[in-house]
């Protein structure tokens, strides 16, 4: 079971590493023109009928 331990501790530390080098990227905020792009795919999303399931 030590072995067992040893990988948690690894991946334990892994996870923080990981955490640690991508936090600027979480934090950082969604640009302008992407959220335009977003709330225009809505809009035309919004405006298609379903389309039915024909099996």
């Amino acid at each position: 079971m030590r072995g067992k331990q040893k990988a948690t501790g690894v991946d334990d530390l892994i996870d923080e590493n990981l955490k640690r080098a991508f936090q600027d990227t979480l934090e950082e905020g969604v640009p302008d023109r992407f959220m335009a792009l977003m709330e225009k795919l809505k809009a035309a999303q919004d405006q298609k009928p379903p389309k039915e399931n024909s099996k």
